[in-house]
């Protein structure tokens, strides 16, 4: 029952996936890429698997301080599932938050420490202290609280980037394989930062009872529902031509399968939640909606699969 609740507590799902998203990217473009060009990556081996645990760590503790400060919000949005003080003590709660911090920041030192990666102890500590300030504060400001989540949810992919900083800036080989890991690095950052910006707004419409009540300033509260839904329609409209202008260099690659896989799986569904989305009415539509735009997140990161395949 307890490790249930702490795995609900947590978001086990979400951080299989923000796992899944680093371990896609360093296999199936970063490396690809890099030993193409006869570039020794920093991060792999066991070091991948250190990095990928200590942003699986450092997320979940950002989950965990969330609901203890979100526990008289959560009652009302979703009394079902509420874990803190119901299942799992607050004194616990807390415990789990600096645990899951102290041990996510000490790999990213070790990491500092043991390779040639810079700074990324001191990057942990930065996201750690940035996803406090969200749970205690940011998250009621208009806007605020979503871009954060949002740049915090592209930076999984980034991070890995960063890491190989060393790498991508060594004067011998510079422009041999550079160009392609930055542009592919920021395509994907792009998309995960867009994507994630609509789903926190559709997040926010879902949960617009308990916010109200507890003075949280989102965009439904400050802007009302119909204006909320035209921000996130247009930026629906600027993903969806993102994408397809994407498609069309995919096309000159003659990457043929991976065009049809973007068209059906992304962008047909990118459709699709565009016109729930002017229909939607209650709580259970945003939620079926933000559902949904999950399904193409993970869509999007598994296209990755393509790079592996296309450029052996």
């Amino acid at each position: 029952m307890k490790l249930k609740a702490f795995l609900r507590l947590v978001r086990w799902p979400n951080l299989l996936f923000f796992a899944l998203t680093q371990i896609l990217f360093v296999y199936c473009i970063i490396h690809p890429i890099m030993f193409a060009s006869g570039a020794v990556p920093n991060i792999k081996g066991v070091y991948l698997v250190l990095l990928v645990v200590s942003y699986v760590l450092i997320y979940a503790e950002g989950y965990v301080i969330n609901d203890y400060f979100d526990l008289n919000i959560d009652q009302i949005n979703k009394p079902d599932k509420v874990v803190v003080e119901k299942i799992i003590s607050r004194r616990w709660v807390i415990f789990w938050h600096v645990f899951l911090s102290v041990v996510g920041i000490a790999i990213g030192f070790y990491i500092d420490w043991k390779t040639d990666v810079q700074f990324l102890g001191l990057l942990n500590t930065g996201i750690v202290g940035l996803l406090f300030l969200y749970s205690i504060s940011l998250k009621k400001k208009l806007l605020v609280g979503n871009i954060l989540v949002s740049i915090l949810t592209a930076w999984a992919i980034l991070v890995v980037t960063f890491c190989e900083t060393s790498n991508l800036l060594n004067l011998d080989i510079i422009g041999s394989y550079t160009q392609k890991i930055t542009r592919i690095s920021f395509l994907y950052t792009a998309f995960a930062f867009v994507i994630s910006i609509v789903r926190e707004v559709v997040k926010d419409m879902e949960d617009i009872d308990g916010d109200r009540r507890y003075g949280c300033n989102t965009m439904p509260i400050a802007w009302g529902v119909q204006s909320t839904k035209v921000f996130v329609s247009v930026w629906l409209v600027v993903l969806i031509a993102m994408l397809l202008v994407v498609q069309f260099y995919v096309l000159i690659l003659n990457w043929w399968w991976s065009a049809a896989y973007s068209f059906l799986l992304i962008i047909v569904p990118l459709l699709y939640i565009f016109k729930l989305l002017l229909k939607a009415k209650t709580s259970k539509d945003y939620h079926h909606l933000s559902s949904l735009i999950k399904m193409v997140m993970f869509a999007g990161i598994l296209s990755m699969l393509f790079f592996r395949i296309y450029l052996q």
